[in-house]
């Protein structure tokens, strides 16, 4: 494993349940380490508790959205403290989650395309960040690496994150920031392509 010179930015680990990005974004913060901050979303503050506590009740999509945004903005303001006292921020999920699952959800709840919203309004408050690494995984392989899980997710059934997967695409589309990464190879492979990126752009 070879090291990359790091200066202060914000680098974001995305995809579907089951891609294994949490694994990818630990093992990445340590191949960088120094000044590296890993994070994730939803937070431990109360806001990111409320967010957790919805899973597995019946709530309004606009509900979770809404709890979600209100989660980042609190951690963005954190971010933007880190970024400027010279850290790289490694976060695990971020706006691109919200505006995938929630889009997901909204529509399956019979309430239109809401994508548009959902970027606009996290886009607003979110920072942009430097990178975004996407690690694509077909929805059977991610349903089977989530099967010994003791307890499943509201969001982990498979016509969903087929939807959900597809509303990353659109996002990858739209941003060049954002790199699709092929997240079925070995885990060495995944972490030696996103550190090549990484030093490509002279993040």
């Amino acid at each position: 494993m070879w090291k990359v010179v790091i200066m202060a930015g914000l680098i974001i680990l995305e995809g579907i349940d089951g891609c294994g990005k949490s694994t990818v974004a630990k093992r990445l913060a340590e191949a960088i380490g120094g000044n590296v901050v890993l994070t994730r979303e939803p937070t431990d503050s109360w806001m990111g508790r409320a967010v957790k506590d919805g899973d597995g009740k019946e709530v309004s999509p606009y509900t979770d959205a809404l709890l979600f945004m209100t989660d980042r903005a609190y951690h963005v303001a954190e971010m933007v403290e880190e970024i400027k006292k010279g850290k790289l921020i490694i976060c695990d999920r971020y706006y691109h989650s919200t505006v995938a699952y929630q889009a997901a959800s909204l529509r399956r709840k019979g309430l239109g395309d809401n994508f548009d919203w959902l970027l606009d309004a996290n886009t607003r408050i979110a920072i942009k960040p430097d990178a975004t690494y996407i690690l694509r995984v077909p929805v059977d392989v991610a349903l089977k690496r989530m099967s010994d899980r003791p307890e499943k997710s509201r969001f982990e059934k498979a016509e969903f994150l087929q939807e959900v997967s597809a509303n990353y695409d659109r996002l990858a589309s739209m941003d060049s920031t954002i790199v699709m990464i092929d997240a079925t190879k070995d885990p060495d492979e995944v972490l030696e392509q996103i550190l090549s990126d990484i030093k490509e752009r002279n993040i």
